[in-house]
């Protein structure tokens, strides 16, 4: 083989590995718009007709439903890696921190929708999704624990200790769905509602 002929199969190779990645790519943003547009469980027909492919195709990708839903809630943790950022610092005003805390978990689970019910899911069955579904409870809990610190130290380790479990469940995804679906509350009124949990389990020193 020449080097002209080793060059032009490295490209072709380069080729079939960028088209290949790009039609993963596609499937797996059809999975995650289907998600959002509240399609939990989509058939193979409705994915591969999003992603514009053939539903042959589609598992020349991903060896079966499982590991597609696998890599679109990873995917999906990625792009809301930036929503995480709760904005203000530990140590500004307790009400400050409640609200920032509280507006944040909106965005983040707003942006999470359907994912998030489909993680919940599939977790018990999925030890990747599982794990990947404790890390982001651990990270969110750390978050509340170091917003609300100060107040914390204050009550002792034993009163903390549930205090922190209670405000864990307010700001938890599960928490502000049944506010959104069951409760029918809007974004605002749920922030609203919240804060309020918030600042009756965390009041101001001396209330």
């Amino acid at each position: 083989m020449t080097v002209r002929d080793r060059g032009l199969e490295e490209v072709d190779h380069d080729g079939r590995r960028a088209r290949r990645d790009r039609n993963r790519d596609a499937v797996v943003d059809a999975l995650l718009e289907l998600y959002s547009e509240g399609n939990l469980a989509p058939s193979t027909d409705e994915i591969a007709l999003r992603a514009g492919l053939s539903s042959r195709s589609l598992f020349r990708y991903f060896a079966d439903v499982d590991d597609l839903t696998r890599a679109a809630i990873s995917r999906q943790h990625e792009r809301l890696r930036p929503l995480v950022e709760i904005g203000v610092r530990p140590d500004a005003p307790r009400l400050e921190r409640i609200a920032a805390l509280a507006a944040q978990r909106a965005r983040l689970f707003e942006a999470i929708g359907g994912t998030g019910v489909v993680s919940r899911m599939r977790a018990p069955f999925h030890p990747t999704i599982a794990v990947e579904l404790a890390q982001a409870r651990s990270l969110l809990r750390s978050q509340v624990r170091r917003m609300m610190e100060p107040e914390l130290r204050a009550l002792g380790a034993e009163r903390a200790a549930h205090a922190l479990a209670a405000a864990d469940v307010v700001c938890s995804f599960e928490s502000y769905r049944l506010l959104r679906d069951d409760h029918g509350l809007a974004r605002p009124a749920a922030i609203e509602t919240i804060v309020a949990a918030l600042g009756a389990l965390f009041p101001e020193e001396g209330s």
